[in-house]
């Protein structure tokens, strides 16, 4: 795990679980990874830190299995959680109104992988190409980004009666011409018109009220049985594919030992900033936060790496138990490990 901060305040949060994923270690098992990058400020992303992987136990104990249905309540029972501290700031804090976070979500439980996204965090599989030796990249998550046309065509089908539903502004494709995601937790500024209103800043409220949710919290979920042949997963925040594409990625994580490769991925993907930036590495690190971000982005990098043995081992229990947010981590090499 790898986390580089741009912003004054750190909005990115980062989390891996492994072990029990449901109540009083009643199973199942598995591993659990989170990335949260948020905007606006850190309240939300801090806030799904603390509890979106505890609905998920809930959820998944009250179920008594993982599944879509489990980790979909889990993301709007997040959701709802902070709508509720929006409503109780709200007289104090209006700005809270408009602070949100992308949320992308892996877990790994009886040798099926699900990942779930809201915004634009991507998750990328690094798959063995057997008759070339060749590892590929396979991109796993759904994005949610107005610069993409099929995005842009979804809005403009959910919201037929607003011709200005996304707007191209400075050339960047934003939704009502503020914001670049489509879907998130939070932003309740852009989901409930009651929070669109003065106090909060200018550059928030729409001229006109509006009837339905802007933004949606609703996550697209894959579901994917873990091969043979799948060696690892990058989750990562939008800051490192802003630099990397997904088969630079890949090849990085194939070529170099494991220890420390998240830290790889992030200094590779800042090298590219400087670069493009026509200066050094050297000097963009000397670059105070707050200004940074005028270079990239907060960054948080999670490396799952899928051994051979691991799903019989994840389904019966026999998976470390480890918990960690933010910082870094390192596992016995023949462990389902994060890195």
């Amino acid at each position: 795990m790898a986390v580089v901060q741009a912003n004054n305040l750190l909005e990115d949060q980062s989390q891996v679980e492994s072990g029990c994923l449901g109540l009083n270690d009643s199973g199942p098992y598995g591993t659990f990874v989170g990335i949260y990058d948020g905007h606006g400020g850190p309240e939300t992303s801090r806030f799904i830190n603390d509890n979106l992987f505890q609905h998920l136990k809930r959820c998944t104990s009250d179920q008594q299995t993982m599944s879509v249905e489990v980790i979909r309540k889990a993301f709007q029972a997040t959701e709802e959680g902070f709508l509720s501290i929006v409503t109780r700031r709200w007289p104090t804090q209006p700005q809270i109104a408009a602070v949100g976070s992308c949320c992308l979500v892996g877990v790994i439980c009886s040798g099926t992988l699900y990942v779930a996204n809201l915004g634009d965090s991507r998750a990328v599989l690094g798959r063995l190409v057997k008759a070339t030796g060749e590892i590929l990249a396979i991109q796993l998550s759904a994005e949610h980004n107005a610069s993409i046309e099929s995005v842009r065509q979804e809005m403009h089908s959910l919201h037929p009666d607003d011709s200005q539903i996304v707007v191209l502004k400075h050339n960047v494709w934003r939704v009502k011409g503020i914001i670049q995601i489509t879907r998130s937790i939070g932003d309740v500024y852009l989901k409930k018109s009651e929070f669109n209103r003065e106090p909060l800043y200018a550059k928030f409220r729409l001229r006109e009220p509006f009837q339905r949710p802007i933004l949606s919290a609703d996550p697209a979920i894959l579901v994917h049985p873990v091969q043979p042949q799948d060696q690892f997963i990058i989750f990562a925040s939008d800051g490192l594919w802003e630099h990397l594409s997904n088969q630079e990625a890949v090849d990085i994580v194939q070529n170099h030992p494991r220890n420390g490769i998240a830290k790889r991925l992030v200094k590779t993907a800042l090298q590219e900033a400087a670069k493009k930036r026509e200066m050094r590495y050297s000097d963009l690190k000397k670059i105070d936060r707050g200004v940074r971000r005028h270079f990239h982005d907060d960054i948080s990098v999670v490396v799952i790496f899928l051994d051979s043995d691991f799903a019989s081992r994840a389904s019966s229990g026999k998976v470390p138990n480890v918990s960690v947010k933010g910082g870094g981590i390192s596992l016995p090499r023949n462990t389902l490990a994060p890195t």
